[in-house]
């Protein structure tokens, strides 16, 4: 097992289930992650409020406060800071309300260390991203000039409509991210709630970015919550469709 060296990201993970807390500490510290456990709500946000971690894993059962509610809280105390949340609530409205009181992914109990782990190296990207503005977003064969406002495929630039520029410009800001219909439908047409415009868009758009657009690599459907872009590190472990 590596030891989490000085420059190490901190993993901050809120769970009361022991079982759980001792997988995920073997699992993230055998990457070379430093844990720290909260395993009620006000430990949690403690630990946020004094910049202890550098990211949030989230259960939503929590003994003294649901997860749901303690988001906003987390978000408040420290707007940088990705959450992924990790719950065995795996009905939509729970993502959907997770996701708009501002985590920024949602993994579903059981789950897979390779699977959490590549949600991290996303989340983590995106922080970055976002703290850095790279002028430059590459993911698989997508490469999106946000200065220039270009995209090309594989080489080759390819026109976007103004409005296919603004959705794929939102994905690129938020890459790893899972970002809601209703998020989007408010930043991209100011508040429109019929999803079926959304639904064009994201189709035309794939059959512009994507190499088999029925079998999407970069631009993911998560059903009944909304659309997530592939950060880099995803797309190149995705392999082959």
């Amino acid at each position: 097992m590596s030891l989490p060296g000085a420059n190490a990201m901190r993993v901050l993970v809120v769970d009361d289930e022991p079982a759980i807390l001792r997988f995920l500490r073997a699992g993230l510290g055998s990457q070379g992650y430093g844990v720290i456990e909260a395993k009620t709500a006000e430990e949690a946000l403690a630990a946020v409020r004094r910049k202890a971690a550098d990211l949030v894993v989230l259960d939503l059962g929590l003994p003294d406060r649901d997860g749901l509610e303690l988001i906003p809280a987390l978000r408040a105390a420290d707007a940088a800071v990705p959450i992924i949340v990790l719950s065995s609530r795996g009905d939509e409205r729970a993502k959907v309300a997770a996701l708009d009181g501002g985590a920024d992914d949602y993994v579903t109990k059981p789950f897979g260390m390779e699977e959490l782990l590549a949600r991290i190296r996303a989340a983590a990207r995106h922080r970055l991203a976002r703290q850095g503005e790279l002028p430059i977003f590459r993911s698989g064969g997508l490469a999106v000039d946000l200065v220039r406002r270009t995209v090309s495929v594989r080489g080759e630039e390819v026109k976007l409509s103004p409005r296919e520029w603004e959705l794929l410009r939102l994905l690129v800001a938020h890459a790893g991210k899972v970002l809601t219909h209703r998020f989007l439908l408010r930043e991209v047409w100011g508040g429109e709630t019929d999803v079926q415009y959304l639904r064009i868009y994201v189709r035309a758009l794939r059959q512009k970015i994507e190499e088999d657009p029925e079998r999407p690599r970069l631009l993911l459907t998560e059903t009944g919550v909304g659309y997530r872009l592939r950060a880099a590190d995803e797309a190149e472990a995705a392999g082959p469709a």
